[in-house]
């Protein structure tokens, strides 16, 4: 179902059941990362998209501010080098967050590497991340109204596709920059 609410747009409310199916109960299996605030499942909705679908932690007070900035943040915002947010679940203590799935999973994975990713990184390959990433943080500084500042780059943060396009992700610590602002805090909000 997609709904609008007041500063977020084009939002699909998934219902809890719906997301434990699409996971396979949520299946380690599935798992495909962890964070700070929960963990992310590659899952498969009723229509056939594959999708990440980010459990944030009950536990987590901060997790649920994080949830509100994400959704706040990047709901209606598309751009060729930043996740796209198909939707969410609130539901009871629930709070999920379904994103596109990015098949070659975080820069960290692939090219810091845990031996799991048998990719290649030639020069041009790097090159092409690199520009990806720039332009990612290009929009968001100058293009998106108002300004968004991510606050955490970092290779966990960045996603390839199956085609190695850089994708910006993790925007729970992201700030909104009104057009009069002078200024912006460099305090260090996500890893050091």
């Amino acid at each position: 179902m997609k709904v609008n609410v007041p500063g977020i747009e084009n939002v699909t409310i998934y219902s809890y059941d719906e997301l434990r199916s699409a996971t396979g109960g949520f299946s380690t299996a599935n798992k495909v990362g962890e964070g700070g605030f929960g963990s992310v499942y590659r899952g498969r909705l009723r229509d056939g998209t594959t999708v990440a679908i980010k459990v944030l932690s009950s536990e987590s007070r901060q997790g649920v501010r994080e949830f509100l900035t994400e959704l706040t943040v990047i709901s209606g915002i598309l751009h060729e080098n930043l996740v796209r947010l198909y939707g969410c679940c609130v539901e009871g203590t629930h709070r999920i967050l379904v994103y596109n799935y990015l098949e070659n999973n975080s820069l960290a994975q692939t090219l810091l590497g845990s031996g799991r990713s048998n990719i290649q990184f030639d020069w041009r390959t790097r090159v092409k991340i690199c520009i990806g990433i720039a332009r990612g943080l290009a929009f968001l500084h100058e293009e998106v109204q108002p300004h968004i500042v991510h606050r955490d780059i970092k290779a966990s943060n960045i996603l390839l596709d199956k085609d190695l396009t850089a994708k910006i992700s993790d925007f729970g610590l992201a700030r909104l920059l009104p057009a009069n602002t002078t200024h912006v805090s460099t305090r260090v909000a996500g890893t050091m």
